[in-house]
């Protein structure tokens, strides 16, 4: 769908993505204006809608190829041979962290894209977050060490609630950032909550 972007040299395919990234971010989906990414590109805008039939084609290009950069790294990083759960989660949760450092202008993107209520582009965007968790949580299961886990409890019913807790706890910190002006997430208030997490589920779930 995207050839003709992807046959432009990698120096303008990038000045494309990162003023398009830039101005989603700063003002959302509705705000963002077409005519500030082309000037920040440094191209025209025929040829941004050469490459993108509209401005909901383009974000929600931009959010797949900005999860694929997030996720390719992340899994490069993620240690399969431990097989304890809880600390595979935790050494997930400080991957997520030094991402965070080291791409903070898609991370910004990424959150507003999660937070956004726009009419245009909310219902793709909450399919594409939810085959993105049922992905991510069949992966980080992936090998771990089930042995470890209470026999008296079925061992799917304890997986799913460690999945829902997390996924209430991801829902609840993005509607805090709504109510504030930028929208901003606190990921090192949200680490040490995960952590607290952690500690009780080990305590209930583990033998």
């Amino acid at each position: 769908m995207f050839s003709k972007f992807f046959n432009l040299e990698t120096e303008k395919q990038d000045r494309i993505i990162n003023a398009a990234v830039k101005e989603f971010a700063q003002k959302g989906y509705d705000k963002a204006s077409t005519n500030e990414i082309v000037k920040e590109a440094e191209i025209s805008k025929g040829l941004l809608f050469h490459y993108f039939k509209n401005k909901k084609q383009l974000f929600l290009f931009l959010f797949d190829h900005c999860i694929q950069i997030i996720t390719d790294d992340f899994y490069k990083k993620v240690d399969f041979t431990e097989t304890d759960f809880f600390k595979r989660i935790r050494n997930a949760v400080l991957i997520k962290m030094d991402l965070l450092a080291k791409y903070p202008d898609i991370f910004k993107f990424i959150e507003e894209a999660y937070m956004d209520d726009a009419a245009d582009i909310r219902t793709e965007i909450s399919k594409k977050v939810k085959a993105l968790n049922q992905i991510n949580f069949g992966k980080i299961y992936e090998g771990i060490d089930l042995s470890k886990f209470r026999d008296d409890i079925d061992i799917g019913k304890i997986l799913k609630i460690i999945t829902w807790t997390f996924e209430k706890l991801s829902e609840e910190e993005l509607n805090k950032a709504k109510l504030t002006s930028n929208h901003e997430l606190d990921y090192s208030a949200i680490q040490l909550e995960a952590e607290q997490y952690f500690e009780v589920l080990t305590r209930v779930f583990y033998k």
